[in-house]
């Protein structure tokens, strides 16, 4: 398990907290590199080297936490390249001392959960929107679709990324749980669900332009790069 293959499949679970991407989707990963030792060197690399410090810290954080999750690997080390805080946070990922330990006096790891907990939500909202509107796509009502359980829902990815997401804040994610819930876990009533769905659309449509614009500046700044080398597979 502690080979280069594994360690990037671990990457693939970390996700952008603002995107709900995978940053190996994203072509945040510039380098993986496993020594026979089991020695694992990260790299990742952001749109911008102003990309916000917390964001930051949560993909870079996550990705060492998913990696040291296999078993076989004897230290992980991730580095966050070419961004005005990288140094701080590779530091603080070293040490082992949080994001607070990176900007000491400045924030705790309080506000780093809620706003990770924030865009969970967020993201939840604008899964859940898609698998939603193609049930409506098909002709199926309002009634029918708000009944809907989380184990009657077709096998998508979406649909598979909302039962994580569910797991990630603590809501029921039982096969006969509610499919379709508010960000606090309130089942939506087949009343409200066109009204929800169009708010909800809403935040999807700005996940999406926000990826778009992150991949457009990524390719500007690492033109050089190939898509083969960016993803690291």
């Amino acid at each position: 398990m502690g080979d280069r293959a594994h360690v990037l499949a671990a990457l693939d679970e970390v996700y952008d907290p603002e995107l709900d991407e995978p940053i190996t989707t994203l072509r945040f990963v510039s380098s993986c590199e496993v020594s026979p030792d089991g020695d694992v060197d990260i790299r990742l690399r952001l749109p911008t080297p102003l990309c916000a410090p917390n964001f930051s810290y949560l993909m870079a954080a996550g990705a060492r936490d998913a990696v040291r999750r296999l078993p076989g690997l004897r230290h992980v080390n991730v580095v966050l390249e070419d961004h005005y805080t990288g140094e701080e946070i590779s530091t603080s990922l070293h040490r082992g001392s949080g994001f607070a330990g990176a900007f000491p006096g400045e924030t705790d790891e309080t506000e780093l959960d809620d706003l990770r907990n924030l865009f969970l939500r967020k993201a939840l909202v604008a899964r859940q929107a898609r698998v939603c509107a193609s049930l409506l796509g098909t002709g199926a009502c309002e009634d029918a679709v708000a009944s809907l359980t989380v184990g009657q829902l077709p096998d998508s990815p979406d649909a598979r990324r909302c039962r994580e997401l569910r797991d990630q804040l603590g809501i029921g994610s039982a096969d006969d749980a509610r499919a379709f819930v508010t960000p606090a876990g309130e089942p939506i009533a087949a009343g409200d669900l066109r009204r929800w769905l169009r708010t909800a659309r809403l935040v999807g449509m700005s996940l999406e332009a926000n990826g778009g614009i992150c991949r457009s500046l990524l390719q500007h700044r690492y033109d050089h790069v190939t898509s083969q080398e960016v993803s690291a597979k």
